[in-house]
């Protein structure tokens, strides 16, 4: 085995064939992952590649102290260190470095830190739908799509940037998660038809007007609408004065934690919002009937509204 090891690989060559195959392979979620490792990585080493086989626990540690310097946080720091070790066990399988017993990541951080509060209350919800935003469309386009990912529990933006015309069907929406496979049915509530009339292009095969030319580069557009939405969506944070940084992300969380608090099982919030590694409840999800959580998602959208009548 030992001399099968090719120790004159560049990493930062063998980086960028990595995401060659990765969007070959339609991971282009990955694929973005690497690219953004490998840019930090050229940062640290002031653009000097180095070889696959000159990773160890020196390079490794140096690295992440490079990151802490810089004042990157500490779940931060680790998304970098994953995926360096992520294309260091690659390059390993394939006999480009040579495998190090202790592992070279293991003794830098590569967990996740419970993150800071990122769920609002069903009244704040309720505050970010009302608030007069009339003299700013693209505003009032980032609230609805976070309203959207509200109403359809949780969905990502991902998925609602993908989701077409005739995934709707019978009054259900259908779709596919994109990050875990997992087959989703929806029933279509009127606050989800009005956000649909009002952002939706009758010359596009898509739901949303979030990707506007399909014939273009599809995943640019999905990105570049996620940056401004987000950005907008701060801004619509600060308006509404939500306490933290709204996202979209931010609409997902929101809704498991209110459904929570509406006292619907944990194993209704996790099928309803397409999760595949909820170990605690795996064995009730094939056992759910759809309209269970169909009544869950109603009753939460319809305390928002109970809300908005009473202000």
């Amino acid at each position: 085995m030992a001399n099968s090891i090719n120790s004159t690989v560049s990493f930062f060559n063998f980086m960028t064939a990595a995401i060659a195959e990765l969007s070959s392979a339609g991971h282009f979620r990955t694929a973005e992952t690497y690219t953004s490792t490998l840019r930090s990585l050229k940062c640290y080493t002031d653009n000097k590649d180095f070889l696959c086989s000159e990773i160890d626990h020196v390079l490794v540690a140096a690295y992440e102290n490079f990151l802490t310097v810089k004042g990157m946080k500490r779940n931060s720091s680790s998304f970098y260190m994953r995926i360096f070790r992520a294309a260091y066990n690659k390059a390993v399988a394939r006999g480009m470095a040579r495998p190090i017993s202790p592992h070279p990541f293991s003794t830098v951080y590569t967990g996740v830190d419970k993150t800071a509060k990122r769920a609002l209350t069903i009244e704040t919800i309720s505050k970010i739908k009302n608030i007069d935003l009339s003299k700013s469309p693209s505003l009032i386009f980032a609230r609805d799509m976070f309203l959207f990912s509200f109403y359809t529990r949780g969905m990502s933006l991902v998925d609602m940037a993908y989701l077409k015309k005739n995934d709707v069907k019978d009054g259900m929406i259908s779709y596919t998660r994109r990050k875990t496979g997992k087959r989703l049915f929806i029933r279509m509530e009127k606050c989800m038809l009005e956000i649909i009339g009002k952002h939706s292009s009758p010359d596009s095969p898509y739901l949303l007007s979030i990707i506007s030319h399909p014939t273009s580069d599809q995943r640019k557009q999905y990105l570049s609408a996620s940056h401004i939405i987000n950005r907008h969506l701060k801004e619509i944070g600060k308006k509404a004065d939500c306490g933290m940084i709204l996202t979209m992300y931010v609409a997902r969380h929101s809704w498991a934690n209110i459904a929570r608090h509406q006292h619907i099982p944990v194993s209704v919030i996790s099928e309803g919002m397409g999760h595949s590694s909820e170990s605690t409840t795996k064995i009730y999800l094939d056992s759910i009937n759809n309209s269970i959580i169909d009544h869950a998602n109603h009753s939460i959208i319809e305390s928002l509204y109970l809300d908005t009548a009473d202000q």
